[in-house]
């Protein structure tokens, strides 16, 4: 089926209900990683009830639409498609267990030319289900590779943000394990890529790959800890473009530089000395 910007552009999502629980706030931080030292209290606090805290990042995992790219109707080969851009806004702490809505919503699409692909731009809104009041806001970038060339818009497309040219001034090493992609699809990526090893191998990895989104925790969690001494409450925002997969078990190495309330940030797998994040820029309260 052909891609039709108009229907795309009024793609009819439903509102998500959500009711998350303490269970799930330390699952997600154990799918990150987090709590291989039993005896780190910085990272304990993640995966333990007790005065229980939430990683920023934790937002990504919430409301979510579902695959919706894989609905026939869309017109899009959602084999093909790349998680290109993720962007977070917090306009409050989360809490450790809620009641949430996800209200998503595509706010653009950008035709790059036949062979070239095609990009499209979503937002999810998290609500709070009681009050209404926004918790956070996700900007998306699908990278649908075999659907340019059907005569929408090229353009405008979204801004890079630029890194300084200096060293970095903080590096965090953070070594994942073996078995992280398995624990982070229980957060609700169910994606068998990221479990399989045949269809890992079918889409031309060696073996299954990371979640993307489980790097971007990596990340955000090592700006927390690197910048804000642990605090979650210190991440304002957090932007990152993908720029290569991660296979569990390898060390992200998570490079920043700090100017003022701007946390400039990239990610490199240091066995392959292969940047997977780029372009990063977090914001601080």
């Amino acid at each position: 089926m052909a891609i039709d910007y108009d229907k795309l552009m009024a793609w009819p999502f439903e509102d998500v209900h959500q009711r998350y629980t303490e269970r799930d706030t330390m699952l997600y931080a154990l799918g990150i990683g987090l709590g291989t030292d039993p005896l780190d209290e910085t990272e304990l606090r993640f995966v333990y009830e007790k005065n229980l805290r939430v990683l920023p990042t934790m937002a990504v995992v919430l409301g979510h639409p579902g695959m919706w790219m894989k609905d026939p109707r869309s017109g899009i080969d959602w084999v093909r498609l790349v998680h290109g851009e993720q962007g977070l806004t917090l306009h409050k702490p989360l809490p450790p267990a809620g009641e949430i809505i996800g209200r998503t919503r595509i706010t653009g699409i950008v035709d790059k030319g036949a062979g070239k692909g095609m990009l499209v731009y979503s937002e999810r809104t998290v609500l709070d289900s009681a009050t209404q009041e926004p918790l956070a806001t996700m900007t998306a970038t699908t990278f649908c590779r075999a659907d340019g060339g059907f005569g929408g818009p090229t353009g405008p497309v979204k801004a890079v943000h630029e890194l300084p040219t200096r060293a970095p001034d903080r590096s965090v090493d953070f070594a994942t394990k073996p078995r992280a992609a398995l624990i982070y699809r229980l957060s609700g990526d169910y994606n068998p890529l990221h479990a399989e090893p045949a269809i890992g191998r079918a889409a031309g990895f060696e073996r299954p790959i990371l979640q993307g989104l489980a790097t971007y925790g990596v990340a955000g969690w090592a700006v927390t800890r690197a910048v804000c001494d642990g605090d979650p409450q210190g991440i304002a925002s957090f932007d990152v473009r993908f720029s290569s997969p991660v296979y569990p078990g390898e060390t992200i190495r998570t490079q920043m530089w700090v100017d003022g309330k701007v946390v400039s940030f990239r990610a490199r797998v240091v066995e392959r000395d292969v940047v997977v994040l780029n372009n990063g820029r977090a914001t601080l309260r």
